[in-house]
């Protein structure tokens, strides 16, 4: 039989780079703009001390106590096996016990992922996990994935990546036909390397809305909903943007500043520089989803904020209530990539 799973958070509290201060303010700030049940895991004196800088009264917060933590510097598999009583390990146990319906970490990224597929385990049909990532553009915004869990794949896991985000974003982002683009260095066939060319052939043999090639800067222009590359193209296009919006936004400021002309006319546009900021400021989105395990986890960059801790906590509640992880092996079993694996793809490539 089944667990029913409470409809509650737990958080990593001991994770981040600045744990458990922010985990815990996010946490109170997730409770009481959106009302989410919240289960903190981690030190239970150290939560219990922090959580008395707050004001509490009428948040659903409660502690499940956790005697180690996984370092950013732990080996991720030696973390998760040789650290069993982790906070995020036993963030995880909770959702696979029924007591959440998700689980969040600012904490080791890959140590996350790992406790995510050994204790929920992988979705009957999912070769590899991928950590999936919002990404603002002119048409709203762009999931890509996978951005930084795997750096190194097959043709079968990306095309694996572009079914999962397919659902992602028909069931959580509300897109009602998804187009799905997978990341090259140009929009003809005959482009990419042996690894693309082989998902591209695979892809257009699915059911998805799969539109074949795109380029890197086709992303922020909302070509498609979902853009499907490796981990290490991934969290390149990842670490890449996020520089360039704290460049472009740092040197926008230099120049407003150079004149005082420059600064008057700010004043006139300040809302509109402020609406920027906000499009492109990574806590708007929280966190990144862990797709492809039986159950929810959110992977949250190790320096989140309040606001990002915030979000992730109610990105990941939602997440939940919406089924998107349900919905994965129904899409996977329409498609049936696990039976056209030896079929359509080269033995060099396969192996």
């Amino acid at each position: 039989m089944s667990l029913v799973k409470q409809m509650r958070v737990a958080v990593d509290a001991m994770g981040g780079d600045s744990a458990p201060v922010i985990e815990v303010a996010g946490v109170v700030a997730a409770c009481r703009e959106f009302g989410t049940a919240v289960t903190l895991v981690g030190d239970r004196d150290r939560l219990e001390i922090e959580l008395q800088k707050h004001n509490t009264a009428g948040l659903d917060i409660d502690i499940h106590h956790a005697t180690e933590v996984v370092g950013m510097h732990d080996s991720a598999s030696d973390a998760i096996r040789k650290k069993p009583d982790s906070s995020v390990r036993q963030a995880f146990e909770l959702v696979k016990n029924g007591k959440a319906c998700a689980a969040v970490s600012a904490g080791n990224s890959g140590a996350t992922m790992a406790a995510g597929m050994f204790v929920l385990k992988r979705i009957k049909g999912i070769e590899r996990p991928a950590i999936a990532q919002l990404f603002p553009t002119l048409k709203g915004h762009t999931l890509v994935l996978d951005v930084g869990g795997n750096v190194d794949c097959k043709p079968l896991h990306l095309v694996q990546f572009a079914i999962m985000g397919e659902v992602y974003a028909r069931y959580a982002m509300g897109v009602v036909s998804p187009k799905v683009g997978l990341l090259s260095n140009g929009e003809e066939d005959s482009k990419g390397n042996e690894l693309t060319r082989e998902t591209n052939s695979i892809l257009r043999k699915t059911s998805l809305n799969y539109c074949g090639y795109i380029e890197g800067r086709d992303i922020f222009a909302g070509a498609v909903d979902v853009v499907v590359c490796d981990g290490f193209v991934g969290n390149i296009v990842l670490k890449l943007s996020e520089g360039l919006a704290d460049a472009a936004g740092k040197m926008l400021k230099r120049e407003i500043i150079k004149s005082w002309i420059s600064k008057i006319g700010y004043l006139f546009v300040r809302s509109a520089f402020d609406s920027f900021k906000k499009t492109v400021d990574y806590a708007e989105y929280g966190g990144a989803p862990l797709l492809g395990i039986n159950g929810v986890g959110m992977i949250c960059h190790g320096g989140s904020n309040v606001k990002a801790i915030k979000n992730a906590v109610h990105f990941a509640y939602q997440y939940s209530k919406n089924g998107v992880s349900d919905h994965v092996a129904d899409k996977l079993s329409e498609n049936n990539t696990v039976s056209i694996r030896r079929d359509t793809i080269s033995p060099s490539v396969a192996d």
